[in-house]
């Protein structure tokens, strides 16, 4: 049953970047919390294709790896490569390259509140940052109580 499970998030996942590559465009909903505090599970984030070379230090891109989708943060360029990392992570991906890449999220929404998205964190941002890398109870409570709750639709 896992076996199947994994094979339709994959199928969802490639479904996906393949929408971003000919659209342009995707929007999607987040589940994962390495890129806490700046973008939470449940925000909903427009990701937007362009040229790797576009994507400079500081922004957060999506990417595509082994049937999984990431949103990390640009903290290094190197030609047509980049070195990202989540904001909850301690350490880097390994370099994500142009065939990976997707595009840069443009917008993030939280509920039906526009979130403006910055190249870094806020200072408050990069605290929360440091104790949830430090903390997997930091992460918990960040999610459990600063994320809007997510109603199904009917």
């Amino acid at each position: 049953m896992e076996a199947a499970l994994e094979s339709g998030v994959s199928a969802r996942n490639e479904l996906a970047a393949e929408l971003v590559r000919s659209a342009g465009e995707l929007r999607l909903r987040v589940t994962g919390s390495s890129m806490l505090p700046a973008i939470r599970p449940g925000d909903e984030l427009l990701i937007r294709r362009c040229a790797i070379v576009t994507a400079g230090v500081g922004e957060v891109i999506l990417f595509a790896r082994d049937g999984r989708l990431f949103v990390h943060r640009v903290i290094a360029q190197s030609g047509e490569t980049l070195l990202v990392r989540g904001d909850a992570v301690t350490a880097p991906d390994p370099s994500v390259s142009a065939s990976e890449f997707l595009g840069k999220v443009v917008q993030v929404w939280r509920g039906q509140r526009p979130i403006p998205i910055r190249s870094g964190m806020s200072v408050r941002e990069r605290i929360v940052a440091q104790f949830v890398r430090r903390s997997t109870m930091a992460a918990r409570l960040i999610t459990r109580y600063c994320t809007p709750k997510v109603r199904a639709d009917p």
